[in-house]
């Protein structure tokens, strides 16, 4: 009898430890090699887009919304991303992304405002990229890395997902739909 409670023990130990490994697990950009449509950011990421978007702190409150107007260019595969936010509470903001696209899927970007640099990588109809931001907050400057995914939903919208830490705690996240003119 003790022998099979013992088992019943480890067989139950090993299928809760299977399921905390699952619940854990992260999306990988493969998972959305067969998506469509396809997504190319040199296609999307061309011309003039807008962008909605809302940060939420950690219990998912929204904190501050915002819109972009984004002027994207291309010549062969370096791109800019010229971003111009406007806040809820008035204040306005610029980043300009430099883009490098490689033969496999790949992106790198700069910034002035991202420490390092951002990578990336695009399949099917999604684009995943982690980076670090100096985020100005309070009146200082704190790095947050962003996890950030962004999916193509039809060829003039995209949604964008991204998950904000700062030394591996959650601090919130930013939602933004995308809309190509």
């Amino acid at each position: 009898m003790k022998l099979y409670q013992s088992l019943f023990r480890s067989a139950c130990v090993a299928v809760l430890s299977a399921l905390l490994l699952v619940g854990c697990s992260t999306p990988q950009i493969q998972d959305y090699a067969a998506e469509k449509p396809v997504l190319e950011l040199r296609d999307y990421f061309n011309g003039t887009l807008d962008a909605y978007g809302v940060f939420t702190d950690r219990s998912g409150k929204v904190v501050k919304r915002f819109t972009v107007v984004m002027e994207c260019s291309w010549q062969g595969d370096a791109g800019v991303l010229d971003e111009a936010f406007t806040y809820s509470d008035g204040t306005t903001q610029r980043r300009v992304w430099r883009l490098t696209r490689y033969a496999d899927g790949r992106y790198t970007g700069t910034a002035d405002d991202v420490i390092g640099i951002a990578n990336g990588q695009q399949q099917g109809n999604a684009f995943h990229w982690t980076y670090t931001l100096a985020l100005p907050v309070d009146g200082r400057i704190i790095e947050v890395q962003f996890d950030d995914w962004m999916y193509l939903m039809n060829q003039r919208v995209m949604l964008n997902k991204a998950a904000m830490r700062q030394w591996g705690i959650d601090l919130g996240e930013v939602t933004l739909s995308f809309v190509k003119r």
